[in-house]
């Protein structure tokens, strides 16, 4: 199937300029929402396309906006948050599309502007991502000075502000109240829930907040329609999907590939399969937030819907490898490092069971783990699982819980043993 996300990229290649972006029927969808339908109608067009977001959790776009409140009834300004933090451990399409197309994010945030009545924009851009931020700028001269952002866009009428934040951020900006405090000058805490941010969000007024893959969909949506966005998914789900593939494959990289394509067809047939004599033994297909698939599940479709019927996320759809050399104990500690560094500290559970976690897993793999470790390992999975403040500390037991259950034997390796077995053997 042709590329549509990534159909303007090149790699290797500079970003298109205005001109180019236009002549390949960039901010044509934009001109033709602006003349032919009303915000409601985009509203209604994404809706029907059942278009989910792409930064994690899934939840429909359409329901999301429609959550805002109605505009004579609303505070002013209304604002859109546009999360290109992109902080998950394994992760990297968000940064192929604001570097590779920032003109295509661009005009699918106006478009979310334009259908939700909003005012002003920010673009949440991490300090990492340096090249992004220039893409991104770049393009948002180009796109002012041609009157597609700004004051009375393409003679409209209508006005909305676009601007890049960019922030030294951390994992908890990738939390949409986490991300509107850091954009606020605050620390990236998360908020009480609620009032929500679609009511209660920038500076006390109705923000929406997207992920640069979900608003790059828009466009496409409003060019070609609801049905025709439907018609690409694969499984239960609609779309084109970014999926990554991270680990010992002989082409990692990104692809953009129907929705619910599987595991076995991406690693095989786009990563070229393992390397070679390096056997596939799980893979977390969404991030370091996702639990891991094995062997039995590589012919399941990667959409939010099939793997929330077996237990498991999508979460990004970038699948992050565990092959036969690789200590899956060691594993999962170096990302329960990342997760209790990145802690916020705002509650317990997440910011002492966190480092607890991580520890115990030092322990296992220092030679120094005990019997019970393992019960204490899923009694502290269990316990940060449903008494977190938010999803950071529930995202980041989930790789443990999931290796704890499919991989136990090597746990009990380690304790058997009184070592890594991996580091001896490889």
């Amino acid at each position: 199937m042709e590329p549509i996300l990534t159909r303007n990229i090149e790699p290797g290649q500079p970003p298109m300029c205005i001109r180019e972006y236009e002549a390949a029927g960039g901010y044509g969808p934009l001109r033709k929402a602006l003349a032919e339908l009303s915000p409601g109608g985009v509203h209604k067009l994404v809706s029907d396309s059942h278009l989910r977001g792409r930064g994690g959790a899934g939840f429909p776009t359409g329901k999301k906006w429609a959550a805002l409140p109605p505009l004579a009834q609303s505070a002013r300004p209304r604002y859109i948050m546009v999360n290109c933090d992109e902080m998950e451990p394994g992760t990297f399409k968000d940064r192929l599309l604001a570097e590779g197309d920032p003109h295509q994010l661009i005009e699918g945030t106006v478009l979310a502007g334009y259908a939700c009545q909003l005012d002003q924009g920010y673009i949440f851009i991490r300090d990492e991502y340096v090249g992004s931020a220039r893409a991104v700028a770049r393009a948002l001269a180009e796109a002012e000075q041609a009157g597609c952002v700004g004051d009375n866009i393409l003679g409209s009428g209508w006005s909305f502000h676009l601007k890049i934040h960019t922030s030294a951020g951390r994992y908890m900006c990738g939390e949409e109240s986490g991300l509107i405090n850091a954009v606020e000058g605050k620390r990236a805490n998360p908020r009480t829930k609620p009032p929500y941010v679609v009511t209660v969000g920038a500076w006390g007024r109705p923000t929406v907040v997207n992920n640069v893959e979900t608003l790059c969909c828009v466009p496409h949506i409003v060019e070609r329609g609801a049905e025709w966005f439907k018609g690409l998914g694969k499984g239960k789900d609609a779309g084109m999907k970014i999926y990554g593939v991270s680990g010992r494959v002989k082409r990692p990289g990104a692809f953009e590939l129907p929705m619910g394509t599987t595991m076995r067809e991406l690693i095989e047939e786009h990563a070229g399969g393992m390397h070679d004599g390096v056997r596939f033994r799980a893979a977390l297909p969404g991030g370091a937030s996702t639990s891991f698939l094995d062997t039995s599940e590589m012919d399941i479709p990667l959409d939010f819907q099939s793997l929330q019927e077996i237990g498991a996320s999508l979460g990004t759809g970038c699948l992050v490898m565990l092959d036969d050399r690789t200590c899956p104990v060691g594993m999962v500690h170096n990302l329960q490092q990342f997760f209790a560094r990145e802690s916020c500290g705002w509650c317990t559970p997440c910011r002492d069971g966190l480092p607890w976690v991580r520890d115990t897993l030092g322990y296992l793999e220092q030679g120094r783990g005990q019997p019970g470790d393992i019960e204490l390992l899923e009694d502290q999975a269990h316990f940060i699982n449903g008494n977190a403040f938010c999803a950071l500390a529930l995202g980041a037991v989930q790789s443990l819980h999931s290796s704890l259950t499919k991989l136990r034997d090597d746990y009990e390796e380690h304790i058997r043993r009184g070592r890594c077995p991996y580091q001896a053997a490889h």
